[in-house]
């Protein structure tokens, strides 16, 4: 993961801790939806963490290294012997029943398929913190056929934090995710297993494939393998398929052999506590979902519908093409939004102007931030109190996905219609 995914992914982290105090300038730069980028907020986590302790083997050798900045799945490759930690954190003491690096590098190893060879293991303890420090392991496993780089993430999820705001499970929408191929499969005993086939670069279906599966037991223990075809992460630019299949896959996270990991697993790190004078009221999903359905044109389908307070996501086809529709609303946002409601910098077609009850509107028409052929119009609507709406849509089921049909499907001044709709903020 390079410095830029990596900055990006703790302001993520950050943004979804502070929302209110730090909100987006423009929805038309910055997507609330990264709210559902659970993925990358967990591996940021891990890779911030106290310094931990490795296991690295060199030809069939285990040896402990020095201190380096702690990984996770999503950074396979940032693991750097001798780095020094942070100077304003101190490494925390290991819990007596905690797990070692060597401990989780040994079962991985021991779930592999007989005939390949592994390279470049390495594996962090777990730490009871605070912070916690969640077990991981690492390793190249190669055959004649070729290489792959395997992870494995072993967390307890927190049962104060809504699930779908941490952790690896569940399936990312496809407004988000275009090209991902992911299963849910809800086992005996309250399990839930998920695999994904996607790219290391998810907003395209060519390059390193990278693989996952996802193992959420009942009581919330979470563990995750992930594969990435070619080798490490971003080791190979070829499209060829991981080496282990995706049955074995989930072969290892369902495997026995994982339990004494398990057992020996820190209690999460327990979330700050909102004060009830905290400011930051949200929209909730549902209400907005209801709203947006309700004002779509009659006669076209939905689909891909997902919401969260303050954002709704879904995809809408008139019988012309898939069209990506989002809707976004706020409280609060006068002073956050000051300088920024105007057309200085925007680009494509812009135009900002102010309504007789002083509701400021600014509508946009221009190329997608991914690039490629999608246009996205948008219709941002801003209240003399401080509300916000914001309309979004793009002529296709996904930013990064081929475009469906000429241009969006809902003209500008319908888009304004419904940011205009009260009902957003009425209960």
């Amino acid at each position: 993961m390079s410095l830029d995914e990596d900055f990006e992914s703790r302001v993520t982290h950050a943004m979804s801790r502070a929302a209110d105090e730090f909100p987006p300038h423009s929805a038309d730069l910055v997507r609330r939806s990264v709210t559902r980028g659970r993925r990358m907020r967990l591996f940021a986590a891990t890779r911030v963490a106290v310094t931990a302790v490795a296991v690295v083997t060199t030809g069939g050798t285990l040896m402990a290294t020095g201190a380096f900045g702690s990984h996770g799945p999503g950074d396979p490759g940032r693991l750097r012997a001798g780095a020094p930690a942070r100077a304003t954190e101190q490494p925390p003491s290991r819990a007596p029943a905690s797990i070692s690096g060597e401990e989780m590098v040994r079962t991985l190893r021991s779930l592999l398929p007989p005939g390949g060879t592994v390279s470049a293991a390495s594996g962090r303890a777990s730490q009871a913190g605070p912070p916690v420090v969640w077990p991981t392991a690492r390793l190249t496993y190669s055959t004649a056929k070729g290489s792959a780089g395997l992870d494995v993430l072993l967390t307890r999820l927190d049962p104060g934090i809504p699930a779908g705001r941490q952790g690896e499970g569940g399936c990312l929408p496809v407004e988000v995710r275009p090209y991902d191929k992911c299963t849910t499969e809800k086992l005996p005993g309250g399990a839930v297993l998920n695999t994904t086939e996607s790219f290391t670069y998810p907003s395209a279906d060519t390059g390193q494939k990278r693989w996952y599966v996802v193992l959420t037991t009942a009581d919330g223990v979470q563990l995750t393998v992930q594969e990435f075809g070619g080798g490490d992460e971003k080791a190979s630019s070829g499209g060829a398929d991981p080496l282990l299949s995706m049955a074995q896959l989930t072969s290892i996270v369902r495997s026995p052999a994982w339990h004494q990991a398990i057992s020996a697993l820190p209690n999460p790190a327990a979330a700050p506590a909102t004060p009830s004078s905290t400011p930051g009221r949200r929209v909730p999903g549902t209400r907005m979902a209801r709203v947006l359905t309700s004002r779509l044109p009659r006669g076209g389908t939905v689909s891909g519908l997902n919401a969260d307070d303050g954002l709704v996501q879904l995809v809408y086809d008139d019988g012309h093409g898939k069209n990506m529709v989002e809707a976004d609303a706020q409280y609060d946002m006068t002073v956050p939004l000051a300088g920024h409601m105007d057309c200085t910098g925007v680009p494509g077609r812009c135009q900002a102007t102010t309504l007789s009850d002083g509701t400021r509107v600014k509508k946009v028409q221009g190329p997608s931030e991914k690039g490629g052929a999608a246009q996205v119009w948008l219709v941002d609507t801003l209240y003399p109190d401080g509300r916000r709406v914001v309309l979004r849509e793009v002529n296709s089921y996904a930013e990064s996905a081929p475009v469906t049909r000429p241009r969006p499907a809902l003209s500008l001044a319908q888009l304004l219609g419904i940011a205009r709709d009260k009902r957003f903020f009425t209960p």
